[in-house]
């Protein structure tokens, strides 16, 4: 199979390789996927460029953990019945060596979820790793319904579907952008209210909007960036829930958690309760077969080019998903 691989950290163009591996053959409760479409995430921006780690944890890594695409053989005690599923992929690469970016993809069957009749492959490709953090960021501190959620990044990969779950939960939803362009998209998959966070005083339009008192809860996407906004934003007794940072440090300040008796939860999308994952793609498949789920753009690459859709993902394309599509030479 052609297949994408590095066995060494660093930027993408100087580890990527592109070229022929065996065609792989799952294990007992796998299956294998022809892989339709292969999602990037900045997790996988992550392993690769060594920023958290530069020791891989396999000698060769495929790389990506989320895809799509059709179940074509299963491994001792999986059903038969699966051969010829349409299936979206996530955590693929978790603990594991080979991810989505191959023409094949051998992984735990729980890992394979039936992708709705109205959901393309390449859509599909996109949502392990944003829809199942933006459902537990809304999910693991108890209903939503008539709070105010402020989402940071609206139209980020999270961001935008976060809008979408907190509006159907019944929550008031703001969301932050950064511009003009990114305010009309953020509207259109729900949000109440949007602040520009490059021409607007975040902290005193939250004020505004809430008549003084802030918002239930945070969903943040930087908090090394954004802490010193924690005391103008929040409600006391509210939830702060941070999924990311691109700072190693955050300065919070003591005397106003104490005081306003917050939460601040942080949560790692690949060690979720057991049953999170059910509800997750339960909710996922309700939504997307309704209709009522609205995607980002999403711009596609070669397997070849798949050096280009990282650099893609690292030059920061809030409002565009990228997706490798992995073909035969």
């Amino acid at each position: 199979m052609r297949a994408a691989w590095y066995t060494e950290t660093g930027a993408a163009r100087a580890v990527l390789t592109i070229g022929d591996l065996p065609d792989p053959q799952p294990g007992p409760g796998e299956v294998r996927v022809r892989v339709h479409g292969s999602g990037l995430s900045p997790t996988d921006m992550y392993t690769r460029s060594g920023i958290r780690t530069k020791v891989l944890a396999f000698p060769r890594i495929t790389p990506h953990q989320d895809g799509a695409g059709v179940i074509d053989t299963v491994g001792e005690g999986v059903a038969k019945s699966r051969l010829g599923e349409r299936v979206l992929i996530y955590m693929a690469q978790w603990q594991r060596g080979d991810g989505t970016a191959a023409e094949y993809c051998c992984l735990p069957s729980q890992y394979a979820v039936t992708l709705p009749a109205n959901c393309d492959f390449v859509t599909g490709a996109c949502l392990g790793v944003p829809w199942l953090t933006a459902h537990w960021a809304l999910a693991a501190d108890g209903p939503v319904k008539g709070q105010t959620v402020l989402v940071a990044g609206g139209t980020g990969a999270v961001g935008y579907y976060a809008v979408q779950i907190a509006k159907a939960w019944g929550a008031r939803v703001i969301a932050t952008v950064g511009s003009a362009q990114k305010a009309g998209v953020a509207k259109e998959a729900g949000a109440d209210e949007v602040i520009d966070y490059r021409t607007e005083d975040v902290g005193a339009r939250v004020g505004a909007l809430t008549g003084g008192q802030g918002v239930d809860r945070l969903l943040e996407v930087n908090l090394g960036m954004n802490a010193q906004l924690l005391p103008a934003v929040m409600k006391k007794g509210g939830v702060v829930v941070v999924y990311g940072s691109t700072k190693p440090e955050a300065v919070i300040l003591p005397n106003w958690g104490i005081r306003n008796r917050a939460l601040i939860r942080f949560i790692y999308m690949y060690e979720l309760p057991p049953e999170e994952y059910v509800a997750a793609w339960r909710d996922f498949t309700a939504m997307q077969t309704a209709g009522k789920l609205k995607h980002l753009p999403i711009r596609e690459y070669t397997l070849a080019d798949i050096a280009s859709a990282h650099e893609a993902v690292e030059a920061g394309n809030s409002g565009t998903r990228n997706v490798v599509v992995p073909v035969r030479p």
